[in-house]
């Protein structure tokens, strides 16, 4: 069987170049915490959750920071009891690079995004962004559910694919079945 232009780049991806990514992320490091990207790196993966090269579609990279996701443990003022830091972020990186990219831009969408990098210090996404209000959205047959009003501010209200993910809800889902299935065999 014939194989296209996107298994091979998703193939790369799978065992990158080591000298080449990290000479990227040094130059990334030195941009700002959110750089317009005129084409996607990862084609194939930004192809695969709904980019377009069209008008009114953008893609950002953006820089996260590691680490900082322990409360962090209070120095004075406290009882014994009230000292203890169990708390922890339950987001992961991805939904806050797509939470902060929303609050960066405010007129476009956050679709979906990506991770393109990552060293010791940082965090590399790629955020797909659609901007609902232009006509080529809305003609566009599979885009133009973006452009109604229950959309809005997705990733800020956990709507994402990264977001449903952290929130433990796509596993649930997935567990049900196993026992639906389990039942309907027991039958």
């Amino acid at each position: 069987m014939t194989k296209g232009m996107y298994h091979y780049i998703q193939k790369a991806w799978k065992k990158p170049d080591e000298e080449t990514l990290r000479k990227r992320m040094t130059e990334w490091r030195k941009t700002g915490v959110f750089t317009r990207v005129e084409k996607p790196l990862r084609l194939d993966r930004a192809r695969a959750l709904g980019y377009q090269d069209k008008k009114g579609i953008v893609v950002i990279r953006v820089r996260i920071g590691r680490g900082g996701h322990k409360r962090s443990r209070p120095n004075k003022g406290r009882r014994s009891k009230r000292m203890h830091t169990r708390k922890t972020l339950k987001m992961n990186y991805k939904w806050i690079a797509e939470q902060r990219t929303q609050k960066k831009y405010k007129n476009l969408e956050v679709l979906n995004s990506y991770q393109i990098g990552k060293d010791g210090m940082n965090y590399f996404y790629e955020v797909i962004l659609v901007d609902s209000n232009r006509p080529e959205i809305k003609s566009d047959k599979k885009m133009n559910w973006l452009a109604k009003g229950k959309n809005k501010k997705r990733a800020l209200r956990g709507l994402t694919s990264s977001a449903i993910k952290s929130r433990g809800l796509r596993r649930h889902s997935r567990r049900k079945k196993k026992i639906n299935i389990r039942r309907s065999m027991s039958k």
